[in-house]
């Protein structure tokens, strides 16, 4: 007969589970899983109702992008000023830039070859459903204005401001005095933050509400195959080439996105990579990455670095010339992807200009009917999401990337202090193999 030496007693044994329970109810990932689940449900079988719940996961994003313009020029300006080598800073940007173009053509083309490998166009387009495209195709000619561009994207205009900021800064007799001024509102700023993000579940079920309630699931019976090969491509974009590029600098893609659950759960239930975009930050700064690098990669990879965006984009134009039987040249492939670099970058923050850009390429084709888009609008809003998770990861690695590439990463552990509950183990055991 076998007998326990050491018995536990029956408080300890009561307490493991009572603190497995406490941790789950505590944790705002949950929370956001379940706003996300209660949300469909409320879509699925009263839709009317979900349709109002729009107002609720609006208004979460609005009060969230009042902390992005803040955020963004408190850690350029601090970065900056404490790098003190501006040739760095030049050279980190440039860097980013070339990256972002490197890894965004590299899912232009990814894109591209799914589409024409699993043809998610080849369907009787007569049981689809059509819906109203004008507003997006009314003037589709109109090439890309790049004043307009940073006219339109406070993003860049904050980033730019924050930078000549940073750089003046940099040369100032008083720069001791505004950088412990700075550091001081930018710990406000944070504090701040960490409050509104316990709304999060709020934002996740009135934007899943709303999306369920407004087109209904059935929506996406016709369009499955052309969903199912979206989604696809993307893990295989994220797992394949990001991973393999995380790989490349000894860290893994699976451990960098369980440490990022909870923005890509809140990204999954807004549909918003914008909701996520303060937390990401302070999230890859207590990664390691430095809060320089953070600051300048992070707001210019949402207007550069698109790759979620990209795959759809390349993908839809090929869906499309699928659907109405239109042959294409491996030149004008080439020729699509070349458009795509440059118009694929108005394709950020405006709701909407997705359809836009991908208007302006077929114009420029001048073969695939532009009224094709009518066929998308049904079904676009179930496959923002998968742009917007991997948007969100494509930019996270660009930062890690180039952080590592500059010397500027530097693993540590320390209590989480962002504004969702996650591991407390951030460093080395985390991330590298």
């Amino acid at each position: 007969m076998l007998v326990n030496k050491n018995p536990q007693p029956a408080d300890q044994q009561t307490r493991l589970p009572r603190s497995l329970w406490k941790r789950i109810f505590s944790n705002l990932t949950f929370w956001v899983l379940i706003a996300i689940i209660a949300g469909v449900i409320l879509g699925s079988y009263a839709p009317a109702t979900a349709v109002k719940m729009e107002i609720i996961g609006k208004t979460f994003i609005d009060i969230i992008k009042l902390f992005i313009a803040p955020i963004i020029f408190l850690t350029i300006v601090l970065g900056i000023s404490g790098m003190g080598d501006l040739k760095k800073v030049g050279r980190i940007g440039l860097k980013s830039l070339i990256y972002f173009e490197v890894v965004s053509t590299i899912s232009l083309a990814i894109g591209i070859l799914m589409a024409i490998l699993i043809r998610p166009g080849n369907i009787d387009k007569s049981h689809l459903q059509i819906q109203n495209a004008s507003k997006y195709t009314s003037a589709p000619a109109k090439g890309f204005d790049w004043i307009n561009f940073f006219m339109s994207n406070l993003t860049i205009q904050v980033l730019v401001v924050a930078i000549i900021v940073g750089i003046i800064l940099n040369y100032s007799k008083h720069r001791e005095k505004a950088v412990s001024g700075l550091s001081y509102a930018s710990k406000i700023v944070f504090m701040g933050l960490k409050y509104v993000m316990y709304l999060a579940p709020l934002g996740a079920f009135g934007g899943m509400a709303y999306t369920i309630g407004k087109f209904g699931l059935h929506t996406l019976v016709p369009l499955a195959k052309l969903m199912g090969t979206v989604y696809l491509t993307m893990g295989l974009f994220i797992f394949l080439v990001l991973g393999g590029i995380m790989k490349y600098y000894k860290m893994s893609i699976w451990k960098f996105i369980k440490y990022i659950k909870e923005e890509l759960l809140l990204v999954l239930g807004t549909s918003s990579s914008e909701s996520a975009l303060p937390s990401i930050m302070l999230k890859l700064e207590k990664m390691g990455c430095s809060k320089s690098v953070v600051g300048l990669v992070i707001p210019t990879g949402y207007s550069f670095n698109l790759d979620g965006t990209s795959i759809y984009l390349s993908m839809s134009v090929i869906f499309l010339a699928q659907l109405y039987g239109v042959q294409l040249s491996v030149w004008e492939m080439l020729s699509i992807i070349g458009i795509l670099m440059v118009t694929s970058k108005g394709a950020a923050g405006v709701t909407g200009s997705g359809f836009i850009v991908l208007a302006s390429t077929l114009a420029a084709i001048h073969k695939i009917p532009i009224e094709g888009l009518a066929f998308l609008l049904g079904v676009d809003k179930f496959m923002s999401e998968a742009r917007a998770l991997t948007n969100i990861i494509g930019n996270g690695v660009a930062t890690i990337v180039i952080s590592k590439s500059e010397n500027e990463f530097h693993p540590r552990v320390e209590e989480d202090e962002t504004p969702i509950r996650s591991e407390n183990k951030l460093a080395k055991q985390e991330f590298v193999y």
